[in-house]
């Protein structure tokens, strides 16, 4: 793996193999940022002048682990700069379920009259379930962490659609989808 650099404004730089930044450090020419991701912040380099390699940003969504990877795009073959998965959050619906509950017994007690609300609720455009949403969030919030310490000059994701029922029967098409059981 590559170790972040930061240039002497604390912008993000060209990341480089454990070796020189090693030698870096040695000479002075070079500290140490921040413990945790371990970026290290030249002290003499600037960021203006300098000639860059495009470093993409890659997502692969799933239903539970988002798979992120940073690449080097070389003549021979592409390196990987950093890899990563974020998981995420479980019981979502069970919580909402659960705060849903507690509400309603609110409004249900003798102690106290609450009105019941259904009718006012409308969805805003660009609503998504909460569960999605977190989803969106934690991918936009690894995005934002990455670009502080990489210039990163494109973004991708992975979409994929899989039909597991044409995979089971592949001759299946038109109303066949609708029926429950596969034609033998």
């Amino acid at each position: 793996m590559a170790v972040f650099v930061l240039d002497k404004h604390q912008r993000p730089w060209m990341p480089c193999s454990e070796k020189p930044v090693r030698l870096l450090l040695e000479r002075g020419r070079a500290g140490i940022h921040k413990r945790y991701s371990f970026p290290m912040r030249l002290v003499d380099r600037v960021q203006q002048g300098s000639v860059w390699q495009d470093i993409p940003l890659k997502f692969d969504p799933g239903t539970k682990i988002t798979g992120v990877a940073v690449t080097l795009q070389g003549t021979p073959s592409t390196k990987a700069v950093f890899l990563s998965d974020r998981f995420a959050k479980a019981h979502i619906k069970d919580k909402l379920d659960s705060r849903s509950g507690l509400r309603r017994a609110r409004r249900n007690r003798k102690t106290r009259y609450r009105q019941s609300r259904f009718l006012h609720r409308k969805r805003r455009t660009g609503w998504l379930p909460p569960s999605l949403q977190t989803r969106v969030n934690k991918t936009v919030n690894a995005a934002v962490k990455l670009r502080k310490f990489l210039p990163i000059a494109a973004l991708s994701a992975e979409h994929v659609k899989c039909d597991t029922h044409k995979l089971e029967t592949p001759e299946t098409s038109g109303a066949e989808y609708q029926q429950s059981v596969p034609r033998l």
